[in-house]
């Protein structure tokens, strides 16, 4: 369910804004989006697992606040964003 190493460093790599950047928007964005997808496959068939539902419904939660941060501050880079990741709004 958990990311690993390599796939982090691919979605740093490829959402990065500069050399080393970690925290920007749109890395955490595409680092939660692939948790999301990755727990919501896992809840399909543990259909019980509230837990890991709660926890599911936290990361939607974030990653909602940090695009409405990202869509206020540069709308540019939001729709660019919602496009690489296919997400909608």
């Amino acid at each position: 369910m958990s990311l690993t190493t390599t796939d982090k460093k691919q979605i740093i790599d490829k959402f990065s804004q500069a050399k080393g950047d970690t925290g920007s928007p749109e890395v955490q964005v595409a680092l939660l989006t692939e948790q999301i997808t990755r727990l919501s496959k896992h809840l399909q068939e543990h259909k019980k697992d509230t837990h890991s539902r709660r926890g599911l419904l936290t990361m939607v939660a974030k990653r909602r606040r940090l695009l409405s941060y990202l869509q206020n501050k540069h709308e540019e880079r939001y729709k660019g964003l919602l496009g690489s990741l296919s997400l909608s709004k």
